[in-house]
């Protein structure tokens, strides 16, 4: 469906959500770090393949995610999360986007 198949509200509504698809990511993953506090096994595993989806949204580099899941702890984690939420990663530019508008 092509974005003129929405009306001019719509379309605001659309590209709020992908403009704020980061933060809420991050939100998620700080979510996710009580979790793995109390998870353990194969839960806990799950918990971190949703980490990893999340971060990767976030713009953190896959070298960096495979190096928290490596050490498997929420307490390194949840310090990675504050400093995100302090300074984030530059986002990456869209395909067929320009500059800054």
């Amino acid at each position: 469906m092509a974005m003129e198949d929405f009306s001019r509200h719509q379309q605001g509504i659309i590209k709020r959500f992908y403009q704020n698809q980061e933060a809420v990511s991050l939100q998620r993953v700080a979510e996710l770090v009580g979790d793995l506090y109390l998870a353990e096994g194969k839960k806990r595993l799950k918990i971190w393949d949703q980490v990893e989806v999340a971060l990767a949204k976030v713009g953190l580099p896959a070298d960096q995610i495979a190096h928290l899941r490596k050490l498997d702890r929420a307490d390194v984690l949840a310090e990675t999360v504050q400093r995100l939420e302090a300074n984030p990663p530059a986002p990456k530019p869209k395909p067929g986007e320009k500059g800054t508008n």
